[in-house]
């Protein structure tokens, strides 16, 4: 069982609009966020801040460069908040094939791409867990994500200063959501509570920063 602070791979800020994301994290913590590039077909892009122990913080906002059949949910959010994490994989296929066992129907594992402004192209393979728990954007359970071995890990080149302390939960069913953590091999703090978040608490140079 691995604590879910350890299996952070990255954590996902959805904000309405990446500009004034930037400037609120910025403001937040201190730390800049890089833009990283946009994600061809899924009508997001971002920006990245790297945390400590090979882990970062994307910053995901609608792109309007991209014509959305649909209107992203994120262009509805409030506030920043965090709607997701990616949990990491040496081993996708078998994290599959143990999510099945466990009965969780995932699809299959999907690869994935997207160009820095640089011009760099980083790969990588997720796999996806059934939203269950899901409370319209925010979705406590994580994807797995699989680094193709030729991409430089984002954390090693993203602006440095922030560290990732914890990562907690909370949920309407938080024993449900409690166990179906522990299906997936994650030990994981889930509080009871009338609505969905993820909590994470990051070390930064303005100090100590509930997300």
């Amino acid at each position: 069982m691995m604590r879910a602070l350890d299996a952070v791979d990255h954590l996902l800020l959805g904000v309405p609009d990446l500009d004034a994301g930037i400037a609120w994290v910025e403001e937040c913590t201190g730390v800049r966020a890089a833009i990283g590039g946009s994600h061809p077909g899924r009508r997001t892009r971002n920006a990245l801040l790297a945390l400590t122990n090979r882990q970062y913080l994307e910053i995901i906002a609608p792109d309007p460069a991209q014509q959305p059949q649909v209107r992203s949910g994120l262009a509805d959010l409030d506030s920043p908040m965090l709607v997701k994490w990616a949990a990491v994989t040496a081993d996708i296929a078998g994290v599959a094939d143990r999510a099945r066992v466990a009965g969780m129907e995932t699809s299959a594992p999907r690869s994935g791409a997207r160009h820095r402004p640089d011009g760099v192209r980083l790969e990588w393979t997720t796999l996806e867990l059934p939203s269950t728990f899901a409370k319209g954007e925010i979705d406590p359970l994580p994807f797995f994500i699989q680094w193709s071995p030729a991409t430089t890990h984002p954390s090693l080149d993203s602006p440095r200063g922030c560290e990732l302390l914890a990562l907690e939960f909370e949920h309407t069913d938080a024993e449900s959501l409690r166990q179906a953590f522990s299906r997936i091999g994650i030990d994981a703090t889930v509080r009871d509570a009338e609505r969905v978040r993820l909590v994470a608490t990051l070390k930064t140079p303005s100090g100590i920063v509930t997300l």
